[in-house]
């Protein structure tokens, strides 16, 4: 089987190097941060910049700018590891199911954090938006991801915390298994079409054991 892995909510917590970065682009551009900014990861930057910004495209790409220049010297770094995913990964790998990773994340910033991580030889692709797409492209990366691996869609699964993976993988044909140690809900991940919603890495492990 070919399982495919969000990275941020599913495989890492990025919440304080995101954040981190948020407010370092909003304080640049003289603009208050949101005092809750969880919301942000996982969607992709321009969309949610946009609103506070006054869909002003000129400052939403400063803005972006700014996101990028912090996120590239500190922000990649600032991340934790969720308990029981290296076990998880090292299940999955050692039953010969093939992994790769799918993310909204731009690529040349994914790379870093997935060549940091333990398990991070696991993973035979990543898989990771240019900087300048203002979309989050998970339907066509995990169809890329298809076509590399000679997957059938019967015989893949997304694994991710928000809606834009279980859409892009409903959008392929793929299973689409949502996880709650992230930073969406059963709410979302069930209204996307998730095929199951899963609450701890062992759970998952179990479950694409037996698919």
């Amino acid at each position: 089987m070919l399982c495919l892995f969000d990275l941020d909510g599913t495989l890492i917590d990025s919440e304080p190097g995101i954040t981190a970065c948020i407010r370092h682009a909003l304080a640049k551009l003289a603009v208050p941060a949101p005092v809750d900014l969880r919301s942000w990861i996982g969607p992709p930057l321009r969309h949610s910049f946009a609103p506070l910004l006054d869909h002003d495209a000129t400052r939403i790409e400063a803005a972006v700018d700014y996101y990028h220049e912090r996120f590239a010297t500190l922000g990649w770094r600032e991340h934790a590891i969720y308990p029981g995913i290296a076990d998880m990964i090292a299940t999955l790998q050692g039953a010969g199911h093939q992994l790769a990773v799918v993310t909204s994340k731009p690529h040349r910033h994914a790379a870093p954090i997935i060549e940091a991580l333990p398990f991070g030889d696991s993973f035979e692709k990543l898989y990771g938006p240019d900087p300048s797409s203002p979309h989050s492209e998970k339907a066509s990366m995990i169809a890329a991801a298809l076509a590399d691996f000679g997957a059938s869609p019967q015989d893949t699964v997304m694994v991710g915390d928000r809606r834009f993976d279980i859409e892009g993988a409903v959008a392929n044909g793929v299973a689409g298994i949502g996880v709650l140690w992230g930073f969406g809900s059963r709410e979302e991940l069930e209204a996307a079409g998730a095929r199951a919603v899963v609450m701890h890495p062992e759970h998952l492990s179990a479950l694409l054991q037996t698919a």
